[in-house]
């Protein structure tokens, strides 16, 4: 999406003072008792290695007529340092309208560095923030890349419900995430120059892009939890790794007459193992504006920490 401007500058000293708090070493993808998944459509707030490869999205975007589109991404994570992520994501997509040729390019090319700061097992609770950074021009005009840059810094947050009361048990294997973000673009408008040949002169025109308030949360309700420390139910495999849930991807223009609201709900279910985790959710558009037709995501994903702990358990630094 195109989104962020040069103001954000001040958070990367803010980052550089947070990564020089003393902290603890986190595991991965644990609070507690609280085991949360690498979610599909928003960010789980968790620094650890691991890699998503491939995540896979079709869907109908909006046209007349609307436009089949195939993205093939990928995402690798790396632990830097104790609690700090790097992470690295690219995409390729193929667009095709009927009755037009396909379109076929890479994404923007995106980095995000993310700080695990807060981790209370007691309580199944933990934040982070991070800043993404998408670099413009380094994907394909002819499926949608921006030419302009985005910085976007984020605030993440996870949540059990462990630690509720045992008369509330069946409620205990739920959990949600989330995150929150502006998307500030590095150029506030787009200027296009066309040429008028009855006229003989050209003529400006200018999109403007705005900042975008993205904000996400998943609803999740873990099997896994459930079997192992509410009450044993019976279940067994595939069906005790699994952990049901609903994702909500937002985004908001906030100025620059931006627009409204657009986003998808997306109800999905993930298994996941020791050393790795397959999800599949459908993406249901929230109105209008997002489109009408629903698509369908899938994801392998690899804990790269616990499938090589040799190169992987450790910081890098």
């Amino acid at each position: 999406m195109d989104f962020p401007v040069t103001r954000p500058n001040i958070w990367l000293p803010a980052l550089f003072g947070l990564l020089c708090w003393p902290h603890l070493t986190f595991a991965h993808g644990f609070a507690g008792d609280r085991f949360f998944p690498a979610t599909i459509s928003t960010d789980d707030p968790f620094a650890a290695s691991e890699l998503s490869l491939p995540t896979i999205l079709y869907i109908r975007q909006p046209g007349s007529p609307p436009i089949k589109s195939i993205d093939f991404s990928s995402d690798l994570s790396i632990l830097v340092l104790p609690g700090v992520a790097l992470t690295l994501s690219d995409g390729y997509q193929w667009q095709k309208s009927a009755g037009q040729p396909a379109q076929t390019g890479f994404d923007n090319f995106s980095a995000n560095l993310l700080y695990e700061f807060f981790e209370n097992d007691a309580h199944e609770a933990i934040m982070s923030i991070g800043l993404t950074s998408e670099f413009g021009g380094t994907g394909s005009r002819a499926v949608g890349s921006s030419s302009f840059s985005t910085l976007t810094p984020i605030f993440y947050f996870g949540k059990g419900l462990g630690d509720i009361p045992a008369t509330l048990n069946p409620l205990r294997p739920l959990a949600v995430t989330g995150e929150i973000g502006l998307a500030i673009p590095t150029r506030s408008a787009n200027r296009t120059v066309t040429f008028d040949p009855t006229t003989g002169r050209s003529q400006v025109s200018s999109t403007p892009n705005p900042d975008v308030l993205e904000w996400g949360i998943a609803v999740e309700y873990s099997l896994i939890y459930l079997q192992e420390h509410v009450k044993d139910i019976g279940l067994r495999a595939p069906f005790n790794r699994l952990i049901p849930l609903v994702e909500f991807s937002m985004s908001t223009p906030v100025d620059r007459h931006g627009g409204t609201t657009t986003g998808t709900v997306n109800p999905g279910v993930i298994w996941s193992g020791q050393y790795f985790q397959v999800g599949v959710e459908a993406v249901l558009p929230v109105n209008k504006h997002t489109g009408f037709n629903p698509g369908v995501v899938g994801q392998l994903h690899f804990y790269l920490d616990d499938l090589l702990p040799k190169l992987f358990s450790k910081p890098l630094l």
